[in-house]
């Protein structure tokens, strides 16, 4: 039981309102969520959903000895095209944040959505592809899961702390590196191709090869990109006609670019360190 002195009451409570009143001005401007967030929040929750489709949808069936391959299918599919959808909310959360604005809290939800959907969604990925191939190996691809979660994981933390000229990004994108990661297990290549195709997508979201930040055309050209991928998709998971040279094709074209789009940006970047060179040289001989 709580004694109350009725002399010291009128001087104590005011004081507790004054506080309740400062923390209630102060609060919403630091924990209220902007449009943007609301968008990061969609992709984090897209990201779980491809854990959950991953799970109930292929793992389980494999280990409880079900041959549902038509469900396996959709699960796979479903949980693919929750990390495109993840994609776009990524995309879109950053042109909303730019036109209008930001929480506080935008930038530090925005890593942790992206490692949801994009370290952990891919990795349980090719965990799961581990357990459920025929040819391959469940412990080496435990191995190249944890690989690819520990690059996003990487990635995610230098691009908070390091600061490039507007425009480009160090490393290959979370969002690409991603459906790429994916893409290689789709394509049901041998085992030891997928696992050193893995590994070296997550060498590049690491390493210092820079890339073209998505906006204007490119951010249309993405879009599309992955509202094809899509219908791909969903035509491979309803056992279309060609459904499934329509799924490896489009696979085969996001690895390809993968491939290329480095070659080319250290292409650029030899052709400028060159062109440094020569106007370095005329400079100190005139």
């Amino acid at each position: 039981m709580t004694v109350v002195d009725p002399n010291t009451q009128a001087d104590w409570v005011p004081e507790a309102e004054d506080a309740g009143e400062t923390d209630a001005e102060d609060m919403p401007l630091s924990m209220r969520l902007s449009i943007a967030d609301t968008l990061t929040l969609g992709n984090a929750t897209c990201g779980f959903m491809a854990v959950y489709f991953t799970t109930t949808g292929i793992l389980i069936p494999h280990l409880t000895g079900s041959e549902e391959t038509g469900m396996a299918r959709h699960s796979a599919a479903t949980a693919v095209i929750l990390m495109l959808m993840a994609a776009i909310f990524d995309l879109f959360d950053g042109l909303v944040a730019r036109k209008l604005r930001s929480s506080p809290m935008g930038a530090e939800l925005d890593n942790l959505s992206d490692l949801i959907s994009f370290g952990l969604a891919p990795a349980y990925f090719v965990l799961v592809y581990g357990m459920v191939a025929d040819d391959a190996h469940q412990r080496v691809s435990a191995l190249a899961a944890i690989v690819v979660l520990l690059a996003v994981v990487l990635r995610l933390a230098r691009f908070s702390c390091v600061t490039l000229k507007d425009g480009m990004f160090q490393g290959m994108p979370s969002p690409f590196g991603a459906l790429t990661v994916v893409s290689i297990v789709l394509l049901e290549l041998p085992f030891v191709p997928t696992l050193l195709a893995i590994i070296g997508v997550a060498w590049l979201m690491v390493s210092r090869v820079e890339y073209p930040k998505p906006r204007g055309i490119l951010a249309v050209a993405m879009l599309s990109w992955i509202v094809g991928a899509m219908g791909l998709l969903a035509a491979w998971a309803f056992d279309a006609p060609g459904g499934q040279l329509l799924l490896q094709t489009g696979c085969a074209l996001q690895v390809v670019l993968g491939a290329v789009i480095p070659l080319f940006a250290t292409a650029r970047r030899v052709n400028t360190f060159r062109d440094n060179r020569r106007e370095a040289r005329a400079a100190q001989h005139p």
